[in-house]
């Protein structure tokens, strides 16, 4: 089972980025996460661009989504908001064949980035995503500096990110029984 993880953050030192990689380090087994690692690098959106041959780095992005069989999202508020490079990939997904019913988690870092939470989610419910409730988690790691294996050392954040994964995974393995 292969899950695509997708950080809304471009900082270096993003600890959304940081949850997706400690992610990654406790995925169960016969799970693999990969992440999505080239935010930054697309094109503006912009439908005119949208036509028979999309640029070649939406085209990655829409492979990359095709042969997850999840999706694991994480992304930082800006001024209520998800930041604008996020905004971006999603809307480089919005006419895709790959991304509808993909089941998605939301890794929120922050318990006060409840806007961002609530925007990505309408965002996703209006894209077609099976929201995977069960699987959404909220890790207040914020500010903490701590890294991916700072994470996954540490049991009160390990735990329930190992919990989360579990059950996004239970919800692709009942998608593929149904």
């Amino acid at each position: 089972m292969r899950f695509l993880s997708i950080s809304g953050s471009l900082r270096v030192a993003s600890s959304n980025t940081a949850i997706l990689e400690a992610a990654a380090l406790l995925a169960p087994r016969g799970v693999e996460i990969v992440r999505y690692g080239e935010l930054g690098e697309l094109p503006h959106f912009n439908p005119d661009l949208d036509r028979e041959t999309p640029p070649d780095r939406v085209l990655e992005l829409r492979r990359q989504v095709g042969a997850a069989d999840a999706l694991l999202l994480s992304s930082p508020e800006y001024a209520h908001g998800i930041a604008g490079s996020f905004k971006n990939c999603l809307d480089w997904l919005v006419a895709s064949l790959e991304f509808p019913d993909k089941p998605v988690a939301i890794i929120n870092a922050a318990p006060r980035a409840t806007h961002a939470e609530e925007q990505l989610r309408e965002i996703l419910r209006t894209m077609s995503a099976r929201l995977v409730d069960e699987a959404m988690l909220t890790l207040p790691i914020q500010g903490s500096r701590l890294d991916a294996a700072g994470i996954a050392k540490r049991p009160d954040l390990a735990d329930p990110l190992r919990t989360a994964l579990g059950r996004l995974a239970a919800a692709v393995l009942a998608e593929r029984t149904t």
